[in-house]
């Protein structure tokens, strides 16, 4: 599974990295995915990440 966020339409609402912080973080205002390849056990949360994004900038990818 692969995590992407499209970060011109990123807003830095903060939610993804409060729901899944193994993978993603803030580099300055905008989100950023700490490592591309999502870990089993982290998969769950950056799915809810997605799919809990305002603006729906991140992608999950199987």
């Amino acid at each position: 599974m692969r995590a992407t966020i499209d970060s011109e339409g990123c807003i830095g609402c903060g939610m993804c990295e409060h729901t899944a912080p193994e993978v993603f973080s803030f580099d300055g205002n905008i989100a950023r995915v700490i490592c591309s390849v999502v870990a089993p056990h982290n998969e769950e949360a950056a799915e809810l990440a997605a799919a809990q994004c305002p603006v729906s900038v991140i992608y999950i990818d199987a």
